[in-house]
């Protein structure tokens, strides 16, 4: 298969290696003035993944979307615009996009399936979900992960073609639930890393079964199966959030509580602005999620926010 990579982040670096492995024809895009593309056009290497010379380089947007498999990862708040220069260079050409972000959009709290319905109608969209950081993978330490997609048939070919030792995949069945799932993990996440910074980590179980039933409630309130809230791209994922020393969301929680600085991308701080659109729009209770953007969003104080939301009274629903 084909295939180009949008976005030459860390995952999606890792992604270009991880598909020239399973034996696709690969590029990898970065724009123009890129610092990241720019330490890969000279060293093939961001540090922690090192791309062979099978992998093509391009920071030609044209050229990198020239194959009909795009895999793009890329921040969740700028698929849109992306899209948008898609739709304007590849007019009338069907092209085929799998998503490895986890969030959702801010101004609007639609998933990026949503997203990609509404700039590139004709288009077949899959997902790409679950655990696994590429230090792991590199290092040749295994994992599950999800693809799914309303697509049927694009499915099973996806995962035909990039399942491997490394990574197994499981068939998806509940797009809403598992995107919902994918990006409010990260919120769980950003929390986690609070609690880290504040010396409570033995808090962290009950975070993590709180965490996964508010957010099957909301599952549930828009349309998908609440059981997905207990599945590979939400409480599966937690182990590579809430624990993980890799977790972007997690050091980020803790370095926010510590009030030092953090430059790498959290997806979960966009994300929780989101899901506070969705619980005002569906009336569901996301108490750890309000807290999170309280401490964020509004100063509320990170250790009196926590210490309220576990002390909250034992009538109150989690």
């Amino acid at each position: 298969m084909k295939i180009s990579v949008l976005g030459c982040g860390r995952w999606g670096t890792f992604l270009a290696w991880y598909l020239d492995r399973s034996g696709q024809q690969v590029s990898l895009y970065g724009r123009p003035g890129s610092a990241r593309m720019e330490a890969l056009l000279r060293t093939r290497s961001n540090g922690v993944t090192t791309l062979p010379q099978t992998v093509a380089l391009t920071q030609s947007l044209e050229n990198a979307l020239e194959p009909a498999t795009l895999v793009v990862s890329v921040g969740s708040q700028s698929l849109r615009s992306l899209l948008r220069e898609i739709a304007a260079r590849t007019p009338g050409r069907e092209k085929r996009l799998v998503l490895c972000m986890k969030g959702l959009e801010t101004g609007t709290g639609k998933r990026l399936s949503t997203i990609v319905e509404e700039e590139l109608p004709g288009a077949r969209a899959a997902v790409w979900l679950g655990p696994g950081h590429v230090q792991e993978f590199t290092a040749g330490i295994p994992n599950c992960m999800v693809l799914d997609s309303r697509d049927e048939e694009l499915k099973e070919e996806l995962i035909a073609a990039f399942s491997s030792r490394l990574i197994r995949f499981y068939y998806g069945r509940d797009l809403i639930g598992n995107e919902i799932g994918g990006a409010s993990k990260n919120v769980i996440g950003i929390a986690a890393g609070m609690l880290d910074g504040l010396g409570l980590s033995s808090l962290k179980g009950a975070l993590m079964s709180r965490g996964t039933r508010e957010i099957a409630r909301l599952i549930k309130s828009l349309g998908g199966n609440e059981l997905s809230a207990y599945g590979l791209c939400h409480l599966g994922d937690y182990e590579a959030t809430v624990f993980s020393p890799y977790s972007h969301n997690r050091q980020y929680g803790e370095a926010f509580v510590k009030g030092e600085p953090y430059n790498a991308l959290a997806e979960g701080r966009a994300t929780v602005q989101a899901l506070m659109l969705l619980a005002d729009q569906t009336g569901v209770a996301l108490p750890i999620c309000q807290a999170v953007h309280q401490v964020l969003y509004q100063g509320a104080d990170p250790r009196e926010t926590l210490d309220g939301l576990f002390s909250r009274s034992l009538k109150q629903e989690f």
